[in-house]
């Protein structure tokens, strides 16, 4: 019999490894871990870099979760599934190269270290349905940041720093940097976008 909070243990641990992957060695700006999408997808890791291009990681802990994996909706139709790019985690040796749905790559954990074990395609896997699942993942997770941090709203949450200028005279306090000095590949990639 399997020991259920020793295999959710393993599977948090295998998504805060895909996390801390993505940030360091992806290099993503916005990282998402177990959300709920409107298809009713939830991707273990997802995140985005560059313009809009997003990368999304399921975590396995077993084979018969690999496998069971193949019958979801958004993998026996690839089209409505998240991502431009698609990875597996799992324990070495656990999940074939061969075996992977068409276009993934594999992550595999070897001690401490996640390593590409298969390149996943260098084709676009999402389509634009895909996207639009990915906005609303998006906004559904602006949105429950927002029920949080009621009574303000978002805009008036990432205003503080006016507020706290405001009140200090003018300036900021030490060690604070003004938004727009903030590194934010996203709004520069936008404002570039924007003057072309």
């Amino acid at each position: 019999m399997r020991d259920l909070a020793t295999d959710n243990d393993k599977h948090g641990r295998l998504v805060c490894q895909a996390v801390d992957w993505l940030r360091r060695h992806y290099r993503c700006g916005v990282i998402l871990s177990e959300q709920c999408c409107a298809t009713g997808e939830i991707p273990d890791a997802i995140g985005w870099k560059g313009f809009c291009h997003s990368v999304v990681i399921e975590c396995k802990t077993s084979r018969s979760d690999f496998l069971a994996d193949a019958a979801k909706p958004f993998r026996t139709d690839p089209g409505k599934g998240l991502g431009c790019e698609r990875f597996y985690l799992a324990p070495s040796g656990m999940i074939a190269p061969s075996e992977l749905p068409a276009g993934w790559g594999l992550l595999e954990i070897k001690g401490r270290k996640v390593q590409v074990r298969a390149k996943p395609s260098k084709r676009n896997l999402r389509s634009a349905d895909g996207l639009m699942k990915e906005m609303n993942l998006l906004l559904a997770s602006l949105r429950r940041v927002e029920i949080r941090i009621e009574p303000q709203t978002i805009t008036e949450f990432l205003k503080w720093k006016n507020r706290m200028a405001k009140y200090n005279g003018g300036f900021l306090p030490a060690g604070l940097a003004a938004a727009e000095e903030e590194p934010n590949s996203f709004s520069s990639q936008f404002s570039v976008l924007s003057s072309q």
